[in-house]
Formats: structure tokens, C-alpha cells, sequence
């Protein structure tokens, strides 16, 4: 069965100071700690996850598929080249809808490493591998009170579309 970006999979990806590092179920144990804050909820809702969610999210993030094929799940976690501390996630879903490759990108960077330019550098990074994987569409939903990712998204070349999907503005970049 052919689906979305077939052939895309989550490979490392290099930046300056970061390394995006193909998710892995077990990355639950290092991660949990750095995400479990109640602030990086404050746009996307909810609360931090447990342990336990965070392992069975990464499990069923990794297999890198939607159980229906019609999406690429690549996901990564950032870290510091420097000496590999973990600094926050990336991730990608790749669909074709109408036939045009289209991934839409998201972005978290733990508080305590926030202010250094990591969003930035690990989404550029993660969005210039993907239009090496031939991506034809680049798309984020940020709230609209959502400054730092409004910057993340205009620093990578995304631009505010009038399209609001559950209060979050869609951004978009055709390559």
C-alpha cells in the first residue's frame, strides 16, 4: 500500500548546536522530566504526561505510520550536540492531501532551555531535512497569543494564512 511520503522516515538530523535524534520509545525516561510542566500547556491545553502516556505515546509515535498509512509520523528528540542533554521535541506529520506532500510541523523546547534559540534551530533544521525529502508544503498551527512560536514560524519561513483551526492560526510555507 502507497501512502504519505512513502519513503520518509525519521533519520538524524544535524544542526549547529542541536541534534534531531529519531524518537524511541525508551527517550520516555529522559523526557518525562523536562516536559512534565504545566507552562508549556498554556496555548496547547491539557496537562503534562505521565511517565506511563509518555512511553505509550512514543511507542505508537515511533512505529513512524498511521495505522492507516494515509500519515508519516517523524518525530525526534533535540539535544545539545555539545554533550547530548536533551533539550525538547520536534515533530512532523506527512499527509498528501490531493496529491501534494504536505507536512505540518510542530515544536516544544522544555522552559528551562527556552531563550536560546532551540526552537528555531531545531525546527529550521527539521524543515530544511524535510523539503530534502521532496516536502511540498510546510504548515504549523500556533495560537494567536503564542509569540515565541510565532517567531519559531516566521523565523522558517512560514507565514499566517486567515485559516483558524481550533483557535490556532494556520502558518504555512509552499516550497
Amino acid at each position: 500500500m502507497s501512502g504519505a511520503g512513502d519513503g520518509i522516515a525519521a533519520q538524524v538530523v544535524q544542526g549547529p548546536r542541536l541534534e534531531l535524534e529519531p524518537l524511541r520509545p525508551d527517550h520516555a525516561d529522559e523526557m518525562a522530566p523536562l516536559l512534565d510542566d504545566t507552562g508549556l500547556h498554556e496555548f496547547i491545553g491539557g496537562e503534562p504526561a505521565t511517565l506511563d502516556d509518555l512511553r505509550a505515546r512514543y511507542t505508537r509515535q515511533a512505529v513512524g505510520r498511521s495505522p492507516d498509512g494515509t500519515q508519516r509520523w517523524l518525530n525526534w528528540v533535540v539535544r545539545l550536540r555539545d554533550d547530548g542533554a536533551p533539550v525538547g521535541t520536534t515533530q512532523a506529520t506527512v499527509t498528501e492531501p490531493d496529491g501534494v506532500v504536505t507536512a505540518e510541523v510542530a515544536w516544544v523546547v522544555a522552559s528551562a532551555h527556552q531563550g536560546q534559540g532551540y526552537a528555531v534551530e531545531s525546527a529550521r533544521a527539521m524543515v530544511d531535512w524535510l523539503r530534502e525529502q521532496r516536502v511540498e508544503v510546510v504548515v504549523a498551527h500556533v495560537h494567536p497569543e503564542h509569540r515565541a512560536s510565532m517567531a519559531v514560524a516566521r523565523a522558517i519561513g512560514l507565514v499566517p494564512t486567515d485559516v483558524v483551526v481550533d483557535g490556532e492560526v494556520r502558518w504555512e510555507r509552499r516550497n
